[in-house]
């Protein structure tokens, strides 16, 4: 475990943003926008429109199992959270696989989903993440958002209002890597050509946001 200076977290609203910060570097789902609807529901319904009728409690269930199974999945590659555009696709065929079953619907529901939340209407936006972001483009900082959002990111981004342009929108599918791999936080400080401890992460996750930003040098922001 690296130890972690208590100033590199940001706790409170009136240390944000903190002195010494050029660049603020925003996790997206959780932190700037949710899912405008219940995921656990609108898997529930999708599989209601294929023929597959699982109460949105059952499906959250086996979410967050076909989660954490994905989670550990990449933890224990060969090379550890490495990614692409095809793991990431392959990452959400197997949740919808692992909550469905294996049913023959299972293919078309996944597509369902898949173009579901490539819609900007999929989303919402998370206020005090919003809030957050223009106090650092009021204080003149460079904004940018890094996920472990895949490429959908990009088409979405900019009809969610988020606080980056164009060229400092970063997936995960796209950087190569998934938080909480130091390669993440390496490949953002490299497009925004700034050292770590000019940069901090704010993020919904406490590990995968505020851990995993420091243990690269950054500083890190739990938002809730």
């Amino acid at each position: 475990m690296v130890a972690r200076p208590r100033s590199a977290v940001v706790a409170t609203p009136d240390a944000f943003p903190p002195a010494g910060v050029t660049a603020v570097v925003f996790d997206v789902v959780g932190t700037l926008v949710e899912p405008a609807v219940a995921v656990a529901e609108t898997y529930a319904a999708a599989g209601r429109r294929h023929g597959i009728d699982l109460d949105a409690a059952t499906v959250a269930r086996r979410f967050a199992t076909a989660w954490r199974r994905q989670e550990s999945n990449d933890a224990a590659a060969e090379i550890p959270f490495a990614t692409s555009r095809d793991r990431e696709r392959e990452r959400w065929r197997e949740i919808v696989g692992d909550v469905f079953g294996p049913h023959a619907a299972a293919a078309a529901i996944f597509a369902d989903l898949w173009a579901h939340y490539a819609l900007p209407e999929a989303w919402r936006p998370v206020n005090r993440g919003a809030a957050l972001a223009q106090a650092a483009l009021n204080a003149g900082l460079a904004v940018a958002v890094a996920s472990n959002f895949d490429e959908r990111l990009l088409a979405v981004a900019p009809h969610l209002d988020l606080p980056a342009s164009a060229g400092a929108v970063f997936p995960s599918s796209e950087i190569g890597w998934r938080k909480p791999s130091q390669a993440f936080f390496r490949y953002v400080e490299q497009r925004l050509g700034r050292p770590p401890e000019q940069l901090l992460y704010v993020g919904d996750d406490p590990e995968l946001d505020v851990t995993a930003a420091m243990a690269a040098g950054w500083r890190a922001m739990l938002v809730g």
